[in-house]
C-alpha cells in the first residue's frame, strides 16, 4: 500500500522535486552543489541526468546574483528553486529576497507574484561552528511577503514542497540537517500539505509543547518519557511559521494551562517569543505557570564538543522544563529521565541520533 513506503526526508525532498518538474516545464533547479555528485546531500540526485542543463543549473558563488536571476525568472512566469547547502550563505542574499522577492506582489497591487521557493540548509554538528550551522528561523519569518516552511517528518516535507512550488508567492523552506535522515511513511504520487501553520502530532491534557524543525523530534522523545511519568504533553509542531497562525497553539493553551516553547534557533526574539507574546494577548487567564521558552543561549555556535554539552536544548531539558511546569515530583519522572540520559550519553553531542544518521 502507498501509505506504507517508507522514505527519509531527503529522499522526500529530492521526489517532490521530481514529481513538480515532471508536471511542470516551468519549474527548474538552480544553486551550489545541485549538479555535484552528493546532490546537496541526496536531495537532487538524478535531476540533471533527467532535465539536464537548462533545468537543473550549478551556480557560481554568487548568492545574491542568481538569486536575482531566479526573481526574474519568476516575474516572467517560470517556477525557480533555488538551494542553498546553508541558511549561512543565504544571507548573502537578503537584499534580493527582502526588498524584491518579498514586496514585489504589495507595490504592484498584486499585478506581479514572486513564485520562488528557496530551500536552505542548517548545518548543525560535525564541528561547523559560528559560521556555517545557524538556525535563522525567526529572521526569515519576520518578513511580511515571504512564507516559511520548516519541514520536519518525510510525508510532510514532500507534500510542503509540491505546495510550496505550486504556491505563487515566495516560500523559504528551512531544513535542519539531521532531519533530513529521519525516516516515515510516505505517499506515492503527487499531493501537497497545506502551508497553512502549525499541527498537532500527539494530543495530551497537562502541558503543552510546541516546537520547531529538530526540536520536535527531541519533544516527542521527551513526550515519550514524560508520560512513563504520568504526564501527557500535548505536542505541536510549529511547522509553518509564516504565515503566522498561532490558534491552535492558543485553544491546547486554553486547555492545559501550561506552555513550552523550544526553538532551534536562539532563544530571545525567536518563534518562540512570538507564540508566548500571542498566548499571553489572548488567553493569558488560562495559564497557571509563566510560559517557558527553550532555545539557544545568546552567543555564537561554538566548535567544540565540549562547549557544545549546554549549548542545545535536548530531550532532557525539555523533560526538565515540562516536568516543572506540570508540577511532576522530581522522583516520579527521575527512573524514566535517567534511563534516557544513560541512552543519550553514548552518542557525543555534536551527531544526531542513529534514526537520525547520515553523510556530513
Amino acid at each position: 500500500m502507498a501509505d506504507t513506503r517508507l522514505m527519509n526526508v531527503a529522499a522526500a525532498l529530492r521526489e517532490a522535486t521530481d514529481l513538480c518538474m515532471a508536471r511542470d516545464p516551468r519549474v527548474f533547479v538552480m544553486g551550489e552543489g545541485v549538479a555535484d555528485p552528493k546532490a546537496i546531500f541526496g536531495t537532487t540526485a538524478g535531476l540533471l541526468e533527467r532535465y539536464g542543463r537548462d533545468r537543473v543549473m550549478e551556480m557560481p558563488i554568487a548568492e545574491n546574483g542568481f538569486t536575482g536571476v531566479a526573481i526574474g525568472a519568476a516575474l516572467l512566469g517560470r517556477r525557480p528553486l533555488i538551494i542553498h547547502q546553508r541558511v549561512d550563505f543565504a544571507l548573502l542574499a537578503l537584499e534580493q529576497l527582502v526588498n524584491n522577492a518579498a514586496k514585489t506582489r504589495y507595490v504592484s497591487n498584486g499585478r506581479h507574484r514572486v513564485p520562488l521557493v528557496v530551500r536552505m540548509i542548517v548545518g548543525r554538528g560535525w564541528g561547523q561552528g559560528p559560521a556555517h550551522s545557524q538556525s535563522l528561523d525567526a529572521l526569515f519569518a519576520m518578513i511580511p511577503g515571504l512564507k516559511l516552511v520548516l519541514p520536519t517528518t518525510a510525508r510532510e516535507a514532500k507534500g510542503q514542497l509540491i505546495a510550496a512550488i505550486e504556491d505563487d508567492d515566495p516560500v523559504m523552506m528551512i531544513e535542519h540537517r539531521w532531519v533530513h535522515y529521519a525516516t516515515g511513511h510516505v505517499p506515492e504520487g503527487y499531493y501537497t500539505v497545506p502551508l497553512d501553520g502549525p499541527r498537532r502530532v500527539r494530543e495530551g491534557g497537562d502541558v503543552t509543547i510546541v516546537a520547531t524543525s529538530y526540536m520536535l523530534l527531541e519533544a516527542l522523545r521527551a513526550a515519550d518519557t514524560l508520560a512513563q511519568a504520568g504526564v501527557q504533553a500535548d505536542v505541536i509542531d510549529m511547522a509553518v511559521p509564516r504565515p503566522f497562525r498561532p490558534q491552535l497553539v492558543v485553544d491546547s493553551v486554553r486547555r492545559t494551562g501550561r506552555l513550552l516553547c523550544i526553538d532551534t534557533g536562539f532563544r530571545l526574539f525567536g518563534i518562540g517569543a512570538e507564540l508566548v507574546a500571542s498566548v499571553a494577548e489572548q488567553a493569558l487567564g488560562s495559564l497557571a505557570k509563566p510560559p517557558v521558552r527553550l532555545g539557544l543561549p545568546d552567543h555564537p555556535t561554538p566548535s567544540t564538543r565540549a562547549l557544545l554539552t549546554d549549548f542545545y536544548p535536548t530531550a532532557l531539558s525539555i523533560i526538565d522544563a515540562a516536568a516543572e511546569l506540570a508540577d511532576v515530583p522530581v522522583e516520579r519522572i527521575a527512573g524514566p529521565r535517567e534511563a534516557l540520559a544513560v541512552e543519550l550519553s553514548k552518542l557525543p553531542m555534536d551527531v544526531p541520533h542513529p534514526t537520525f544518521r547520515g553523510p556530513f
